[in-house]
């Protein structure tokens, strides 16, 4: 069952002179089925992050249609985007977006209070557990690294147990054993709750840990769709 796809998806922007246009996406046609685990590469402006971007709701296509959970999300309003994004999909970005006057523990469950609904708080101790918060947990981000920071941008991320996580570069900032921890948790919450992740990432060992692969090169899926249980 796919849970997001994309249907000829295009993303055109003029340049300053208005006399070129730059194809960021160009029909791209993508099928992910709930549970998956898939990386996306590709070098710097082949597209990765406009896509990420486009599957979550965040910037609107030129054309095209993305369908997240059988929802065509371009006929929602601002409002209902908002709250289906809420409440189906889990960001990760390398700008980490923590409100600089909230700690870490009131940070990670701000989504979960806007719906709501009250924090599984011995799954939040876990996350922070895992990812070297505990003692951080009452910190502001202004007391943190950055890759603390981007550690509680993902704790945030999977604190509501999403069905989608959309990951922009998430161990950008880590160093090698905290990546992989990171990377770790992430296949493991994926895994238990039948999560679908979408990770884009420069990285090519990082993007073995998916259990598939798109390249993306000028805003078109290219050199094929890895499989890395068939490749192994």
């Amino acid at each position: 069952m796919n849970i997001l796809e994309t249907k000829d998806l295009k993303k055109y922007y003029e340049t300053d002179s208005k006399e070129t246009i730059v194809k960021a996406l160009d029909g791209v046609n993508l099928s992910i089925q709930k549970g998956e685990f898939l990386s996306i590469v590709g070098t710097s402006g082949s597209g990765k992050s406009t896509l990420l971007h486009m599957l979550g709701g965040l910037d609107n296509p030129t054309s095209g249609k993305v369908i997240v959970d059988g929802n065509d999300i371009s006929k929602m309003t601002k409002d209902e985007l908002t709250i289906f994004r809420r409440r189906k999909i889990g960001f990760v970005f390398q700008n980490y977006n923590l409100l600089p006057l909230m700690n870490v523990y009131e940070n990670i469950i701000l989504p979960i209070k806007l719906d709501g609904i009250r924090p599984d708080k011995n799954y939040v101790e876990q996350i922070l557990s895992i990812l070297g918060l505990t003692e951080k947990k009452y910190a502001m981000p202004n007391q943190l690294s950055g890759g603390q920071q981007q550690r509680v941008a993902l704790a945030r991320a999977l604190a509501a147990k999403p069905a989608i996580i959309l990951a922009d570069e998430p161990t950008g900032n880590l160093d090698s054993r905290t990546s992989q921890d990171v990377l770790g948790l992430i296949k493991t919450t994926g895994e238990r709750f039948c999560q679908t992740i979408v990770m884009i990432t420069h990285n090519e060992e990082i993007a073995q840990m998916a259990g598939r692969i798109i390249r993306l090169e000028d805003g078109k899926i290219c050199g094929g769709d890895v499989s890395n249980a068939e490749s192994k």
